[in-house]
């Protein structure tokens, strides 16, 4: 990972003549140009500068100034100078600040006192600490708060230096004291923390004792409480847990909401009883619908999902709740809502949440909504897998969706069009109004592909003499009049359907329809082919109906196929429903005259671009099919495609199974784990939510669920051993990558008895590999080991190779000795894991990214569902498709 840079200060390498300078402005300037020489010599010394030649200076000059700036500066110029010499005691002249500290911590003005005190926390030397201790436990009974504040804080960073409890041997005594009148929030958060980490067991007494108290305490102290309440239940010491439960659930109405927020997370990791986690789920949804930050929504949506995962039935009850967040105008936000509701669906919740989505879709309609269109996607998407989880809510919303087959946006046309198709095959009871429906708005559809599906589902599904029928006419409809093209007498090129002059020559067709007014409400118009331009055409008017026509002209020969077999099914459905032959005779002409057309268009001069070999040959196979058919070809028309599709969406169903089942955790309780016997257990004292948990805990216990799902056998095989068993120095390395991360665990051993100084681990990268930062350098005493971590950016997938040498010092050598390191081939291939993508979403992803990358594949392999298992297995990745 890198490390951020909070503050990049940039100035110029210092001189000579720069310290010179800088020195006279001490020695003779006022407040204002001392405090600037300050400022110049502290971004020196950040630089790396020494400036040794300046300290008597400071010393003499800026230690007796008043200016409070330049006080401020002198500290954090203290704070910065190396204050100990190579054997690591305080230097001598540390001594000559000493009278100067304690003179500020004893300054009337509270400012000096106050900073003084913050510069305290960040001193570690005892000799300079030590004699300013009596001032500094003075400052706790002082009567401004910030001073008070601050000296909490010192005595807190002095009693945890090493020999911390030698200077103030009873700093916890007297915070305790102090916590117990004090009144500031943060001087009583400072106090509250120093007896955490100093004294847990007194901060565990003053919370206990204080427990009715809890929410009436400042936001800070409450967070403080959650921490201490957090810790003391990870050590195991779980004597007081109901106590700690109760403060916890007191705070769950406190006014802050951060607090809130730790409270609810707190509750989950104490207690898997269900009114625990159901009280933090609430929590949670509450904030979802009082929050506006979308930062904070996704968050919260990940801890309901974190949720999700360990107590389903609980979470099952807030989906409702869940669900309100679709409320949010972000669509990550509105992607995260609907992906967790999916995975909350039963068959009691269905209904109301396939209610609640269709309420959502009416809204898209009205077009204020920003980003309307693939909000309306997401939302199809979202019905879809209800309608095939659950196909019983499917009638419910069906219909509905069938309005968007003509939505401007492809995508979302797309998906609805496959989702009619699924439900129309899964659910028998609607195929009969769906059909109709389809009939009713076919016009409507203006995209080539969703053109197709639809021309499909019509020639699969329209089974009786009628639907058969509506959707021959619907189609001669669509497509206009023929042929589509005319030679005029000047040997012009013309659509058949364009005008010569301005003049209407309209031929009414018996057929009717339903339209859609501007009102939203239907009404039935009788269709009629006009010959006037598509192009000139209002939308709502009757010319705009010509959608395949218009399609077919801008030379879409696929989708004139899929129109040629649809006919060529809907001809041969006929001859079996329709009793009289001259009908069906009539039908087939029809069918034939349109595909003649299609290929007279397709081989002439009037389009730029001929039709495709593809196209014309399956136009020709439909016209030999229907001037000679045979039972088993009828066979293979009318029947074989249903199968196919039916048996694909079995195997899809089997797949999505199949991972469901993989991604439960399986877990088992060990030989040798704890069972406690909850019903020979004494309840005295015990509220509700603790006999809940100790069921809960004992179930988990029983079946394994506190067993780490870690698998420690494929953690060992990613160990490289980077030195020999006979080097003095032993290294092996872990290593992880996680995206476009590669993290080294390197584990280094001394193996000889002496201390190895300025051990330092070096390496390089070959390939498009960067290593992010230089690991620092170490002392190891004899036989110790150290964890190294080194952090290495990928910027491509090809293989990379590390390499580097471990370098140290000892004391009897003083040159410095090498081990150079094996290797570490970096192939990402063992990285890559095989997922799962919607067909929809890889569709997208195809059109949106360079994908053709072309590797030549050296194989003896005769067989291609075997070489499709070789490339599968060989790139570790998984065939989107059923086989």
């Amino acid at each position: 990972m890198e490390k951020p840079c909070s503050l990049l200060v940039h100035f110029d390498k210092g001189s000579a003549a720069m310290a010179n300078e800088i020195k006279a402005d001490l020695e003779g300037g006022d407040g204002p140009a001392k405090a600037d020489a300050m400022r110049r010599a502290i971004s020196l010394l950040l630089n790396g500068e020494t400036l040794p030649q300046l300290f008597i200076t400071i010393v003499r000059y800026v230690l007796p100034s008043e200016d409070h700036t330049v006080q401020k500066l002198l500290l954090l110029y203290l704070e910065i100078i190396d204050r100990r010499d190579p054997a690591g005691r305080a230097l001598p002249e540390m001594i000559l600040i000493c009278q100067n500290l304690r003179n500020n911590l004893q300054s009337p003005n509270e400012y000096i006192r106050g900073v003084t005190l913050r510069f305290l926390c960040r001193l570690s030397e005892p000799e300079v600490l030590e004699p300013l201790v009596p001032s500094v436990l003075e400052n706790l009974e002082h009567r401004h708060h910030f001073i008070r504040r601050h000296a909490v804080s010192a005595v807190s960073a002095i009693y945890r230096l090493p020999h911390g409890d030698q200077l103030i041997p009873d700093a916890p005594e007297l915070v305790e004291r102090l916590l117990a009148s004090e009144q500031d929030a943060s001087a009583r958060r400072n106090a509250f923390l120093m007896l955490c980490a100093c004294a847990q067991e007194r901060a565990v007494a003053y919370l206990l004792s204080n427990a009715d108290r809890v929410a009436e305490w400042p936001d800070l102290l409450q967070m403080a409480v959650l921490d201490l309440i957090r810790k003391v239940c990870r050590s195991q010491n779980r004597a007081n847990k109901g106590r700690y439960i109760t403060i916890i659930t007191s705070l769950l109405s406190a006014p802050s909401t951060a607090v809130v927020y730790e409270c609810a997370g707190a509750l989950v990791s104490l207690s898997s009883a269900p009114t625990a986690v159901r009280a933090a789920a609430n929590t949670y949804c509450q904030l979802l619908s009082s929050q506006s930050d979308n930062n904070v929504k996704l968050i919260l949506l990940d801890r309901l999902n974190e949720l999700r995962t360990t107590h389903r039935d609980v979470m099952v009850g807030v989906v409702m709740d869940v669900l309100r967040a679709l409320a949010s105008p972000n669509l990550d936000v509105k992607k995260k809502v609907l992906d967790l509701v999916l995975d909350l669906l039963t068959p009691r919740n269905v209904e109301e949440v396939v209610l609640y989505l269709k309420k959502e879709v009416v809204k898209t309609q009205a077009g204020d909504l920003e980003k309307g269109a693939e909000y309306r996607q997401m939302l199809v998407q979202a019905i879809h897998a209800c309608a095939v989880e659950y196909p019983e809510v499917a009638g419910s919303v069906v219909h509905l969706l069938m309005d968007f087959l003509g939505d401007t946006n492809v995508a979302a046309a797309v998906d609805v069009v496959l989702f009619v198709r699924e439900i129309i095959e899964t659910n028998p009871k609607l195929r009969v109004s769906m059909i109709q429906r389809l009939i009713d708005t076919f016009y409507q559809i203006r995209a080539s592909r969703v053109c197709s599906c639809a021309l499909w589902i019509l020639g699969e599904y329209s089974l009786s003499q009628s639907e058969v029928e509506s959707a021959i006419a619907t189609i001669k409809q669509c497509l206009g009049d023929l042929p589509f093209y005319t030679v005029s007498d000047e040997g012009e090129i013309n659509d058949s359907a364009k005008p010569a002059q301005p003049v209407v020559n309209s031929v009414t067709v018996s057929s009717r329809r339903p339209v859609v007014l501007a009102d939203g409400t239907y009404a039935t118009q009788s269709a009629a082919t006009e010959t006037i331009s598509t192009a000139s055409v209002a939308p709502g008017s009757l010319a705009s109906t010509l959608n395949l026509r218009s399609l077919i002209l801008s030379g879409d020969f696929f989708l004139a196929a899929v129109v040629a077999c649809t006919l060529t099914k809907l001809v041969l459905r006929l001859e079996e429903v329709q009793p009289s032959k001259v009908e069906s005779n009539k039908a087939c002409t029809g069918a034939l005259l349109i595909m003649t057309s299609i290929l007279q268009l397709g081989q002439s001069s009037y389009l730029p671009h001929p039709i495709d070999n593809d196209s014309y040959d399956r136009i020709v196979l439909c016209v030999r099919l229907l001037c000679n058919t045979g039972d088993d070809v009828r066979k293979i028309w009318l029947q074989s495609c249903r199968q196919s599709f039916a048996k694909m969406l079995a195997e899809k169903q089997f797949r999505e199974t199949e991972e469901m089942k993989a991604k439960a955790q399986i877990s088992h309780a060990q030989p040798d784990d704890l069972i406690d016997f909850y019903h020979l257990k004494s309840r005295r004292g015990m509220s509700q939510l603790e006999l809940e948990d100790e069921v809960h805990d004992d179930l988990k216990a029983a079946t394994g669920g506190f067993t780490k799902d870690a698998d420690d056998a494929n953690k060992l095989n990613r160990i490289l051993q980077l030195t020999g068993f006979s080097d003095p120095v032993y290294a092996e390395a872990f290593v992880t990558v996680h995206h476009y991360d590669i993290v080294l665990d390197v584990t280094v051993i001394n193996r000889t008895k002496e201390t190895l100084q300025n051990l330092c681990l070096e390496l390089a990268t070959m390939g498009d590999l960067k290593l992010v930062d230089r690991p620092q350098n170490y002392t190891l005493a004899p036989e110790t080991s150290k964890q190294i971590r080194a952090n290495i950016k990928v910027s491509s997938t090809e293989t990379g190779v590390i390499f580097g040498n471990i370098v140290y010092e000892t004391s009897n050598v003083m040159e410095r000795s090498v081990v150079v390191l094996n290797d570490i081939h970096i192939d990402i291939m063992d990285y890559i894991s095989p997922a799962t993508c919607a067909d929809v979403t890889f569709r997208n992803m195809w059109a949106e990214f360079e994908w053709e990358n072309k590797v030549a594949v050296n194989t003896v392999i005769q067989d291609e569902k075997e070489f499709l298992n070789h490339i599968i297995k060989s790139t570790n990745m998984k065939c989107l498709t059923p086989p």
